[in-house]
């Protein structure tokens, strides 16, 4: 066999065995794996850097922490279902909220209303059993002598001013409605010194009429939250009451109230020992650390009297001492 023959099959040989290695022995690319998942669901830190994207704001701040200020504002829907879980969350942590006033009739309620301006309604409870025992209706305190009146509800400051109120309030009730007090706001708000909020007040734990109750701890904590930016006391309730269904009116309100008497402090709020803290857009304007925080809680929640004589039997905290006994807990 001739040399350029035996080259020739030489190389026909060599072209056989690498189609067959082609065929058989290579494989194809394999597919890039999919980056695994964190347990938010969100793709890993190496796989958005690659594509070029961020951490969704919520993924970067830890729980309760303050959104940044460029972060995506909240729409009105969010806020409204943030606002009703902290309502749902709040019952959960105060299925016993109630009004702190003690009373037996709408009368009671409605003058010991007036008194809690500007004083704790503890301290009208240690004054309300005297005057109801000396004034046990309308037509009793129409007819006071205003200094007499004036030296019973001394105890709850401004008296010279809540008398005058009380006995005008009174004389209305007796000489306009029988002797009763009515169960319609535009009614209450003509008496002497009633305006919506003693109204909302009487309204809704006398006669089961749903209202908002707007004193200065529910505004304050509704703005913290930022359901509202208003201040005004009626805009206030009118934006409060488009968020929430008409039913929840009352008891939101006292669940609120009940929240920034114990743990929602106006100067120093007890964030660390907040039980809404996760939705609470202005965690960390108080104290922060769980064991400090703890130091600040007030009433049954720091082991301390309520501030009512007479509550409820569900109240898990201890009565208030009467007047005279013990100083103001809390």
């Amino acid at each position: 066999m001739s040399n350029s023959r035996v080259r020739a099959q030489a190389k026909g040989a060599e072209r056989v065995s690498g189609e067959r290695d082609s065929a058989v022995g290579e494989q194809p690319p394999a597919k890039p794996k999919k980056a695994a998942k964190g347990p938010t669901g969100e793709a890993s830190d190496s796989r958005l850097a690659a594509s070029g994207k961020q951490p969704t704001e919520s993924a970067k701040r830890p729980a309760g922490a303050k959104p940044s200020a460029g972060a995506t504002p909240e729409s009105r829907l969010t806020m409204v279902r943030r606002a009703r879980r902290i309502n749902r969350e709040l019952a959960e942590v105060y299925p016993y909220a109630h009004p702190e006033l003690d009373f037996r009739n709408p009368f009671e309620l409605l003058v010991a209303t007036v008194l809690s301006a500007q004083t704790t309604d503890l301290r009208v409870n240690q004054t309300t059993p005297a005057l109801f025992a000396a004034y046990p209706t309308p037509e009793d305190m129409a007819a006071a002598v205003p200094e007499e009146l004036e030296q019973v509800i001394r105890p709850t400051g401004f008296f010279r001013a809540k008398a005058k109120s009380l006995i005008g309030l009174s004389t209305v009730l007796r000489d306009d409605f029988g002797g009763e007090v009515p169960g319609r706001l535009a009614d209450l708000v003509k008496l002497p010194g009633v305006g919506r909020k003693t109204a909302n007040v009487v309204l809704g734990n006398a006669f089961g009429v749903p209202g908002l109750t707007v004193d200065t701890h529910f505004g304050r904590l509704v703005r913290r939250w930022k359901l509202t930016e208003q201040q005004d006391a009626e805009k206030v309730e009118a934006e409060i009451a488009a968020i929430f269904p008409k039913s929840e009116w009352t008891m939101f309100s006292h669940r609120v109230i009940f929240h920034g008497r114990r743990i929602c402090h106006s100067r120093k709020p007890a964030c660390g020992a907040c039980p809404i803290a996760h939705l609470c857009p202005s965690y960390g304007e108080g104290e922060t650390d769980p064991e400090k925080a703890k130091k600040l809680l007030k009433y049954e929640m720091g082991g301390y009297p309520g501030q009512r004589l007479s509550p409820p039997a569900d109240y898990p905290g201890k009565p208030a001492p009467p007047l005279g006994a013990a100083p103001d807990a809390g």
